[in-house]
């Protein structure tokens, strides 16, 4: 299939036909496969999602995002990936209210525990140090969404942004800079 026929699928499903996420979804699962694994690489090796749990949750997550109307593949892959951080940042909140009681239960790998909640913790913070930086420059923000989440090109994190090259890779070395700093702030 043409990129042209898949941005048409997409353009069907942002106005809401369902039909139309059913066709794409041969066509773009590959490429969801490798931004969840992009995702869970950084993650602990005993997470408990899958790469083919995290694109299913994810790509239920783009049906209801009926009335979008995408651009282009780049768009789509984009958002996707916005969805999977943001489904690995839940679930690391809900680990971490397990781990301070939530769920009850005996836990005999003190060692596992410890370090799933370290980045549980640290996958947090990201998150934090992102929403600020976001706040500040929301530019700088969406860079880093698209580049370090979704494990974007420059050129595509450009196209999909509408701005140069140029313009991404020098606001890409000042965010990561920026978030460099933010994340070895002490802890409050």
């Amino acid at each position: 299939m043409k990129d042209a026929d898949i941005t048409q699928l997409l353009k069907d499903a942002g106005k809401g036909e369902k039909s139309a996420y059913n066709d794409l979804m041969p066509y773009v699962y590959n490429q969801l496969r490798d931004i969840a694994n992009s995702h869970l690489v950084k993650e602990s090796p005993d997470h408990t999602y899958s790469k083919t749990g995290l694109v299913h949750e994810a790509f239920l997550k783009l049906i209801d995002y009926d009335k979008t109307d995408w651009k282009d593949r780049n768009h789509f892959f984009a958002i996707a990936s916005k969805c999977m951080r943001q489904i690995l940042i839940d679930h690391a909140r809900k680990k971490l209210a397990d781990k301070r009681g939530g769920s009850g239960e005996d836990v005999t790998y003190i060692d596992q525990i410890t370090r799933q909640k370290e980045e549980a913790s640290n996958l947090l913070e990201l998150d934090e140090a992102l929403k600020k930086l976001e706040k500040i420059d929301n530019r700088l923000a969406e860079i880093v969404e698209y580049r370090y989440f979704g494990e974007m090109s420059i050129e595509n994190t450009a196209d999909v942004m509408n701005v140069s090259t140029s313009t991404v890779s020098r606001e890409w070395q000042k965010a990561r800079g920026w978030l460099y700093k933010e994340l070895k702030k002490p802890m409050v």
